[in-house]
């Protein structure tokens, strides 16, 4: 094992394969950075062309993309609130209020540091725990699967806010966009009306360009020049010399948010927005001031991007070993080993040993290069963005917005849908109605349906598969203590005030 380790580490210097990752690093955050775009789709267009390349140069440009993309995604997600990936949303919770407040700048060096660190976890999993690790997902079945899923969906405690109610509106409607298309499992069209652009569900990049990027960009339009000036003259970026020791108190942060990232990639399916939710709620749950959390706290820039950028190598753990691809973006490398005559299973390792080991140090390598080309190159650029007057941001904004989305299908019907759900989001913003809870029903919703309904095929309509494996159990004790704790926490804050005002009262 450590001798083909090493023998690929010197390949993956030599100039070609260099040149590649650096490419990919930067074409990556470009990509992730326009929303609408996704690694995924730059993956899909670079593949065709890497027909006559070395495999190493192909997938090192590859792994360069799909990094850069998680961390481009950040950028707009802090300075416009514009999620420029899926996974980028929990981003935008502390990120956009840091950058209204004139901290953009450090929101972005928070993310960049926080991504190449989760990154480079990531690698390291992927390098020496992919067989052991790949093991341990022969263990989670379709019960499993599904209490991970509504394990994630706990989270909505954390992101209701203040109304119970209308968060918990607003998760349902987020799980009902969700059942629109055709049935996983009977194969019936539900929810289409009829309309053939529908068979295959409405895109989570539409509704969240829709969602998350048209409120935004109608107050930009609302705004007054006046406004702006005061709320961008404050935005700097210092040098990584100066801020890298102040981001060393997110070291647990950073931690946990890679062991959740890490885990959540293994698990095929779920991907690096659920990691990022997950990250974030973890956070802000063993926060001192959870409360903070939502206003511009720099810990939970931190969670969200390392949990997201931890998913990226992990999730080829399964793909490398099993042929079971953890995200998307691994399900369109997979492609390409495929096109490079490249099985993925465990005979890849013992076939290919020099080409599957240097794939994973090129991971391990663009988290480096992320740091450093990020630093120097995307996190200054963007950050003077928005030094543009509003009123001509917003409408940039918004083709940015139509062009991005009409380039997933080459469809005007997306575009459509997303304005449609753009009017949405900005009719829930003026009513107080949270969004992150539409988004998590959104991703998990039918990953929860789809995984019950297998279960129940499985079982011949026997609930009882859903609790009786030990897997299910432990994650349905994790879940109920995720939904109790705050409950539990809140009551002794609550007794403990008590008693401070009892006291006053006596001693008064």
């Amino acid at each position: 094992m450590f001798e083909p380790i090493l023998s690929s580490f010197s390949q993956i210097f030599e100039w070609q394969n260099l040149f590649a990752l650096i490419v990919g690093v930067i074409s990556g955050i470009v990509v992730g950075s326009l929303p609408g775009l996704s690694a995924t789709m730059a993956i899909s267009v670079l593949i065709p062309f890497t027909f006559g390349l070395d495999p190493l140069v192909a997938l090192g440009m590859m792994a360069g993309i799909y990094n850069g993309a998680m961390y481009g995604g950040a950028i707009p997600a802090i300075l416009m609130r514009i999620p420029g990936t899926p996974a980028a949303v929990a981003t935008c919770f502390d990120g956009y209020p840091m950058a209204q407040s004139g901290r953009g700048g450090e929101a972005l060096q928070v993310a960049l540091v926080s991504s190449a660190i989760g990154a480079f976890f990531s690698a390291v999993a992927l390098m020496l725990l992919a067989p052991p690790l790949a093991k341990l997902t022969l263990i989670f079945g379709p019960p499993e699967v599904f209490w991970i899923a509504i394990f994630g969906m706990t989270s909505i405690v954390f992101l209701l806010g203040g109304n119970l109610t209308k968060g918990l509106i607003s998760a349902c409607f987020g799980v009902l966009l969700s059942l629109v298309g055709t049935d996983s499992v009977s194969g019936n069209e539900r929810f289409t009306w009829g309309h053939l652009e529908l068979i295959d569900g409405i895109s989570v990049v539409v509704i969240l360009v829709g969602l998350y990027a048209m409120p935004p960009a109608l107050s930009l339009l609302e705004s007054t020049g006046a406004k702006i000036e005061a709320a961008t003259t404050a935005l700097k970026t210092e040098g990584f010399l100066k801020t890298l020791p102040r981001m060393f108190k997110f070291w647990k942060t950073w931690l946990r948010s890679s062991v959740i990232g890490i885990f959540v990639g293994i698990l095929p399916g779920a991907g690096g927005s659920m990691a990022a939710f997950l990250g974030y709620n973890e956070a802000r749950r063993a926060s001192n001031k959870p409360e903070s959390f939502g206003k511009g706290n720099p810990e939970g820039v931190a969670a969200a991007e390392t949990a997201n950028n931890a998913d990226t190598a992990s999730a080829m753990i399964p793909a490398l070993t099993l042929g079971i691809p953890g995200t998307s973006v691994a399900a369109v490398m997979l492609g390409g080993l495929l096109v490079h005559g490249l099985q993925p299973g465990p005979m890849l390792f013992r076939e290919n040993p020099d080409i599957v080991y240097g794939f994973m140090w090129q991971f391990l390598l663009a988290a480096f290069l992320l740091f450093f080309l990020g630093g120097t190159l995307a996190t200054n650029a963007f950050a003077k963005v928005l030094l543009l007057p509003r009123q001509l941001l917003g409408p940039i904004i918004i083709s940015l917005m139509v062009v991005g989305v009409y380039m997933i299908h080459e469809s005007m019907f997306d575009v459509y849908l997303m304005l449609g759900f753009g009017l949405v989001g900005y009719a829930m913003e003026r009513m107080k109605f949270p969004l992150p809870p539409v988004v998590l029903g959104l991703i998990l919703g039918e990953f929860a349906e789809s995984n019950l309904r297998l279960s129940l095929r499985l079982s011949s309509d026997d609930w009882g598969i859903l609790v009786n494996r030990p897997v299910s159990q432990v994650i349905i004790a994790l879940t109920i203590f995720v939904i109790i704790w705050p409950l539990v926490r809140k009551l002794l804050k609550k007794r403990k005030d008590d008693k401070g005002h009892n006291g006053i009262e006596k001693n008064a």
